[in-house]
């Protein structure tokens, strides 16, 4: 895994030397927008791009969710303003999946990547139990602790494994689409549903009694059309902005999820910028989050007219009976024992 995030980030740098403009010419957001510029406007480094530190952003997600494109509009901020920091992006799965990433950040093979907690669950346990399904009551309660109260706690976790927390988006409630219609848990009874590469999210698909299948986003899609999986859960902005609403017919809400991704950075590459560079940096990330959780409630309470439109059909599901079946599954699984229950206790007594 390390050799082949080593091998594609290699493969990535000889790409943007070949295609790197001048020091005119705009900071590329992604890798592929450097690939693209036109040779003409190469120029020779200059003493001052030595000193430029070359950071690098990872992502699994795509350019067309709503996470990713703010992520690429704080680079852009980043590199017009934060000077001696040049950041390139690798969003859509460039740089390998959502465990190569999490990975990659920690050993600083990939300086900055955005993820959801639950994917730090190998090396810091008690980081998935902030995406434990039916934890959070709302977006605002969510946002409450994790951009609020409970940061310095979580980032003292975070930093035993040289990772820096920068802030926590709104990726949306996830809810469930499939082409049966789903209301109870009976009738997920033999389904296969796709989920992140995490035990949470397999833990509480088969807390359901569906058949999990761990894949990455960026191979969903075909997944669906092909039948590789029945079903999969996403926020419903992420159904639309991936069209999985072409490849399925159904639409549970099942609200088990008010979901989040971190853009985190790696502890050596953090301790090495400037204060000045830190608060550039800093302001860049805040400015979108509260942009992409701002886009993201707002496109949530219009896409459901969207998604009918396109011919799904929308089910109630049993939120209650989900609830407390999946909570009491995951308190009795040994998934849980890590977990800091009195953090538990008191970020649910925060709703």
């Amino acid at each position: 895994m390390k050799k082949l995030l080593a091998l594609v980030l290699a493969l990535c740098a000889a790409v943007s030397l070949c295609a790197c403009g001048s020091t005119s010419t705009p900071a590329a957001t992604t890798a592929a927008a450097a690939a693209d510029a036109p040779a003409a406007t190469e120029a020779p480094a200059t003493a001052a791009k030595k000193d430029v530190k070359e950071l690098k952003w990872g992502s699994v997600h795509p350019e067309t969710q709503v996470v990713t494109q703010m992520m690429m509009k704080a680079i852009d901020e980043i590199n017009a303003n934060a000077e001696g920091i040049h950041v390139t992006g690798y969003p859509n799965g460039v740089l390998g999946g959502s465990s190569d990433l999490v990975e990659g950040v920690q050993e600083g093979m990939v300086d900055i990547i955005t993820e959801g907690p639950a994917q730090f669950a190998s090396w810091i346990p008690k980081a998935a139990q902030v995406e434990a399904p039916y934890l959070w009551q709302s977006v605002e309660h969510m946002q409450k602790a994790l951009n609020g109260e409970y940061k310095d706690t979580l980032n003292e976790l975070f930093q035993q494994v040289d990772v820096r927390i920068m802030g926590s988006f709104y990726y949306g409630t996830r809810q469930l689409t499939t082409n049966k219609p789903v209301s109870t848990l009976a009738d997920l009874k033999g389904m296969k549903i796709r989920v992140p590469q995490s035990d949470l999210y397999i833990k509480m698909v088969e807390a359901w009694g569906a058949s999990a299948t761990p894949m990455n986003i960026n191979e969903l899609y075909m997944a669906l059309q092909t039948g590789t999986v029945d079903g999969q859960d996403n926020p419903l902005p992420t159904v639309k902005s991936a069209k999985f609403y072409e490849v399925q017919k159904s639409i549970s809400l099942t609200n088990h999820l008010v979901d989040s991704v971190w853009p985190t950075i790696n502890l050596n590459t953090w301790n090495k910028l400037t204060d000045t560079q830190k608060g550039w940096v800093m302001e860049a990330v805040e400015a979108a989050r509260v942009a992409c959780d701002e886009q993201n409630i707002k496109t949530e309470s219009e896409v459901q007219d969207f998604l009918r439109e396109q011919g799904l059909t929308i089910y109630e599901a049993d939120v209650a009976a989900f609830a407390d079946h999946v909570l009491e599954t995951y308190l009795a699984d040994p998934i849980s024992d890590t977990w800091d229950k009195d953090l538990l206790a008191q970020i649910q007594a925060m709703a």
